[in-house]
């Protein structure tokens, strides 16, 4: 049996050169805190570039993927 499940994407347009990850989570609305963000990068439940990140304030850039709660951020 197949699975169809596509995994929701979002595009994200960064004017900056980077947006730390606890502040793209904010930015997105998929947390509504920086205290909700930083319990899920430490609980391990963020990647960056298909690896697990735990750091809150990585720097996030043009061309980054992130992928957290089955849904895939494009950075452009």
């Amino acid at each position: 049996m197949f699975n169809n499940y596509i995994m929701p994407e979002i595009t994200f347009n960064l004017s900056e050169d980077f947006i730390p990850l606890s502040s793209l989570l904010k930015a997105l609305n998929i947390v509504s805190s920086g205290g909700q963000a930083k319990i899920m990068i430490d609980d391990g439940m963020v990647q960056v570039n298909g690896v697990t990140e735990y750091q809150k304030r990585k720097k996030i850039r043009k061309g980054d993927t992130v992928l957290i709660s089955n849904e895939k951020i494009w950075i452009v």
